[in-house]
C-alpha cells in the first residue's frame, strides 16, 4: 500500500468525521461535527464542508493525494450518490461531487460505511491476514462488508455484504428497509432493546433502555434480557453462516456498539453458529470482536482511496 497520505471522510447519522490519515493507517489530523440528520441536505452538507476545512487548513493538506469517504447507506459508487437511511434530507445525493469541489478536485473514493469498516480490519485489524472475510458494524443498523481473494470486495455500487438485510425470518417484522425478518430488525442495539421491553424487561432506576443496559442485564442473569440477546445473536449466526456458505469467508468480525457487548452476544452467537454453518467448507469459521474501535471508519475510508491509487498505479504500469 502507497505512504501517501490520503483524506478521509466518515459520514453517519449522528457525526461526520475527517481525518488526514497516512499510507500505515496513523491518524495525523482530525474533525468532527454533529450530524444535522433531519435537516434539509444542504445543511447537512453544510456540516461535511465544516469538517473537511478544518482538514484543509492543516499543513499536512498539501501531502493529500485522494479522499476516502465511507457513509451510511445505501451508497451508489458508480453515480457518487447516497441515499442514508437515517439522513432522509440526502436521496440521490451526489455527495462525491460536491466533496470534490470542496476538496479541491482531490480523487474521491465512495465507499458504504460497513465496507469501510472491513477495509480497516482486513488492513490493520480482527481481519488482518485473511483471505476470505465479513466484517460488521452491529450498532443502531447491521452493516458489513467483504473481503474476498484478500482484496476488498465493494461491489458495483459500493454496497457488498450489506448482512444487515438479508432475511433470517420470513414472516417476521416489516423492516424500513422493505422487506421482512432482516437481521437488522432482529440484531441491531434498537431493536433488541424494543424486544426486551416487548417481553416485559424494565430498566433501572436511570430510565435507560438502551441495548447496553439490556447488556448489562443480561450479564446479571435477567431472563428477558438474555433472551433478547439470544435471539439477536441467532439472527447474526442465520446471516454470517448464509454468507459463508455463499463465498466461503473463515472469519467474521463483529463491531460496533452492540459487539460490545461480549460474551453476552458472543457466547449465544457461537453456539447457534454451530447449528447454522453446518456444512464441511463452513465448520471453521470463526467469530471474533473487532479491534479498530471508533476509528474504524476513518481508516477504511483511507484504505480505500490508497487501495484505488495503488490499483491505478499498477493499472498505468507504474
Amino acid at each position: 500500500m502507497h505512504t501517501d497520505l490520503v483524506a478521509a471522510l466518515d459520514i453517519g447519522g449522528t457525526k461526520i468525521a475527517g481525518a488526514l490519515v497516512d499510507g500505515h493507517g496513523k491518524i495525523l489530523v482530525r474533525a468532527q461535527r454533529p450530524t444535522p440528520s433531519q435537516d434539509d441536505g444542504d445543511t447537512v452538507m453544510r456540516a461535511v464542508e465544516e469538517v473537511l476545512a478544518e482538514l484543509t487548513a492543516s499543513p499536512s493538506w498539501s501531502r493529500a493525494s485522494a479522499l476516502g469517504i465511507g457513509s451510511a447507506g445505501p451508497v451508489d459508487a458508480s453515480a457518487g450518490t447516497v441515499s442514508p437511511v437515517n439522513v432522509p434530507g440526502w436521496r440521490d445525493y451526489p455527495l462525491v461531487e460536491r466533496v470534490r469541489a470542496a476538496a479541491g478536485d482531490l480523487p474521491v473514493e465512495l465507499i458504504g460505511d460497513g465496507v469501510a469498516i472491513t477495509a480497516a480490519e482486513h488492513w490493520q485489524g480482527a481481519a488482518r491476514g485473511h483471505a476470505n472475510a465479513l466484517c460488521m458494524v452491529v450498532s443502531t443498523g447491521v452493516g458489513g462488508g467483504l473481503v474476498l481473494n484478500g482484496q476488498l470486495h465493494p461491489g458495483p455500487t459500493g454496497n457488498a455484504g450489506h448482512i444487515g438485510h438479508i432475511s433470517v425470518d420470513l414472516d417476521g417484522d416489516a423492516c424500513p428497509c422493505g422487506s421482512r425478518g432482516c437481521v437488522e430488525r432482529i440484531a441491531s442495539g434498537p431493536n433488541i432493546a424494543r424486544r426486551a421491553v416487548e417481553g416485559g424487561w424494565r430498566p433501572g432506576s436511570d430510565g435507560d433502555t438502551s441495548a447496553a443496559a439490556v447488556a448489562a442485564a443480561a450479564r446479571a442473569g435477567d431472563p428477558v434480557a438474555v433472551a433478547s440477546f439470544e435471539r439477536a445473536a441467532q439472527a447474526l449466526a442465520a446471516g454470517i453462516a448464509a454468507t459463508a456458505t455463499l463465498v466461503e469467508i473463515d472469519i467474521a468480525v463483529i463491531g460496533g456498539g452492540v459487539g460490545k457487548a461480549g460474551d453476552v452476544l458472543f457466547t449465544p452467537l457461537r453456539k447457534a453458529l454451530s447449528d447454522y454453518a453446518t456444512l464441511s467448507f463452513v465448520r471453521r469459521l470463526t467469530v471474533t470482536p473487532a479491534q479498530m474501535g471508533t476509528d474504524a471508519g476513518l481508516v477504511g475510508a483511507a484504505a480505500a482511496a490508497l487501495a484505488r491509487q495503488a490499483n491505478n498505479a499498477t493499472a498505468a504500469g507504474v
